[in-house]
């Protein structure tokens, strides 16, 4: 039950220091970033080719060096978000939220995962196509009508289980504890629930969802509680006869929020591009400009919310159709959001096969979607901050046993490393816990492959990218083949708020989608330097398909309900050659380095 306190705590600033993070309670999702790159470009993957002299065969030894002297990329300290889907208040697990207090003693737990001392977590963003069907009705209820949900996160612990979340920062935050016979209740509502969630999403039409004022409070309360900070997305489904949007609801919101001091940031629906699909007629870029500038107008209306944070257009994939979308929306309103927001979804979670978490490929789909992003962000509003602020795996709520799975993790990994090498803000990840096979936890708050994997990342990763020089020995590729690299390796100064290492220290990440092991020997500065290996496996006979893993070759379980087991790395005598084991994920912490990049915030 300690599982976002966990990943909250990994390796962040003291609120103090940092700004919040952003933990959206919309569908989207977190990500995991690096690069491999060659002398003269940081981003780029592919291993340098060197000549193979007379009798080596099929063997490649990697030889890799980092530039040391100064970051390629500086990305945000809540770069690694989380979402939670809107379905926990369509089946109940809301009422189960649970704030524990800053001064818990539980800093090993897993939504802690980090140690000791103030954080601030990623953002958890709430949306989805169920998102776009939210409304307030005079009465003091939302209906789901565009409506998103998101949480910055501050330095304190978030529970998902076993509590009453009306809580109130005033009076301490104090929590109300629920019998197990209640969770087990709770737990047979959700399955039920989300065969109907499901039947929805794949048949495209959905029922409204009321979030009343009462459940906006306990949200509101969880996240203040928690040292996070919300985001909510306004319904933008509310339209005139002549198409604009219709703020009346949106108003009554704000003003409600604001009657109650609400520290919110804002956007308006979620994935405006497909709007026909859901309301049975479009709206341009053009138009969601306008209505995104109305919006900033009401907002500056209200003194609570006169400098509040506004984030859009999430839309969905940058093809063709969209990419025009987002360009009608920019030349109107790209001054008027603070960062410009998409999503992305790798794979038809239908008709997934483990198969394809291993195409490289696959992988690469994303860089291709920055660039388009990209461009047209820097042809209006040049460095503006972009965030994916949604991701997963797999759509249409995944697959069960694959997307759940060590398999997924591949993708998931390498989403992390390209976006941090091309300069993406923040990355939210799809979804901490919901009705489908994308999450972080299963329905009995268990770790599952992607978690760990993300809370090793928020415990060993800073926010600075660094260039990795990279030569080795390969086979010559087949005539008119495209060489595709298996091997990928990305670079970050070591988070200074892992007190396990000194300042100057530099993580490596890579992954392996190789069946056969590779060898890497640290060259340069990081030459003869004491390393910590975690090395992440699958743990148990499924292999590929497991949802347990194993560090170092130890299980990684939950110690109890409220403690996360300690990840332990394994030191490697220094000079020693890294060994890659085939299909594995893995980070190294090179000690000591003394790196000129790293040394300073």
């Amino acid at each position: 039950s300690e599982l976002i306190r966990g990943f909250l705590l990994s390796g962040m600033p003291c609120p103090s220091s940092c700004p919040p993070g952003l933990l959206a309670l919309m569908a989207p999702g977190l990500a995991l970033m690096a690069t491999f790159s060659l002398p003269s470009q940081a981003g780029d993957r592919r291993a340098l080719p060197v000549e193979k002299p007379p009798g080596v065969k099929g063997r490649t030894l990697i030889l890799l060096d980092v530039n040391t002297k100064s970051p390629v990329r500086i990305i945000s300290e809540n770069f690694l978000s989380l979402q939670l889907d809107p379905s926990i208040i369509h089946d109940g697990w809301l009422d189960f939220l649970r704030s524990s207090e800053p001064s818990a003693p539980r800093t090993s737990s897993p939504a802690r995962g980090a140690e000791p001392g103030c954080s601030c977590a990623g953002f958890h963003r709430r949306c989805g196509a169920a998102a776009a069907w939210r409304r307030w009705d005079g009465q003091r209820a939302f209906s789901l009508l565009g409506l998103a949900i998101s949480l910055f996160s501050f330095p304190f612990a978030v529970d998902i289980v076993r509590s009453d979340i009306a809580l109130d920062k005033q009076k301490g935050c104090k929590i109300a504890q629920h019998p197990d016979i209640m969770l087990e209740l709770q737990r047979e509502k959700a399955a039920q629930m989300h065969l109907v969630l499901l039947k929805e999403q794949f048949s495209n039409t959905y029922s409204n969802l009321t979030l009343t004022a009462r459940s906006l409070d306990k949200l509101y309360n969880f996240a203040d509680c928690s040292g996070l900070h919300l985001i909510f997305a306004l319904n933008a489904l509310r339209r005139n006869p002549n198409n604009s949007w219709n703020s009346s609801n949106a108003l009554s919101l704000l003003k409600y929020s604001a009657s109650k001091k609400y520290n919110i940031s804002w956007e308006l629906g979620n994935e405006p591009n497909n709007y026909r699909t859901l309301m049975g007629r479009s709206v341009n870029g053009s138009q969601l400009g306008k209505d995104y500038t109305q919006l900033r107008s009401l907002l500056q209306l209200i003194r609570t919310y006169s400098r509040a944070h506004l984030y859009g257009p999430n839309i969905g994939r940058p093809r063709k159709n969209v990419v025009a979308f987002l360009e009608g929306f920019m030349k109107v309103a790209g001054g008027t959001v603070d960062a410009v927001t998409w999503q992305h979804y790798y794979i038809d979670g239908r008709v997934a096969k483990v198969t394809d978490f291993l195409k490289t490929r696959l992988l690469d789909t994303l860089s291709d979607q920055i660039r388009k992003i990209q461009k047209v962000v820097n042809t209006y509003t040049p460095g503006k901050k972009i965030w994916l602020e949604g991701v997963g795996m797999t759509s249409a709520g995944g697959m069960n046993n694959l997307s759940d799975s060590y398999a997924a993790g591949f993708l998931w990994l390498n989403t992390l490393g390209l976006l941090a090498s091309q300069g993406i803000d923040v990355v939210v990840r799809h979804s901490f816990l919901d009705h489908g096979h994308n999450h972080l936890v299963d329905q009995n708050f268990n770790p599952l492959p992607d978690y760990w994997l993300s809370l090793l990342y928020k415990r060993l990763i800073g926010p600075k990218v660094l260039a990795i020089h990279v030569a080795g020995l390969q086979r010559k590729p087949r005539p008119g083949r495209v060489i595709r690299d298996k091997l990928r390796i990305y670079a970050h100064c070591t988070s200074y708020r892992n007190h396990n290492y000194v300042r100057g220290s530099i993580t490596l990440y890579i992954i392996n989608l190789h069946r056969s092991r590779k060898k890497i020997k640290l060259a340069g500065t990081l030459r003869d330097k004491i390393v910590h290996q975690y090395l992440l496996q699958p743990y148990g006979k499924d292999g590929l398909h497991s949802k347990s893993v194993q560090l170092n070759g130890q299980p990684l379980a939950m110690v109890d309900d409220g403690t996360l087991p300690e990840l332990k790395p394994r030191p490697l005598r220094a000079g020693r050659t890294l060994v890659i084991p085939p299909l594995t994920m893995s980070f190294y912490v090179v000690k000591n380095v003394n790196a000129l990049a790293c040394r300073y915030r």
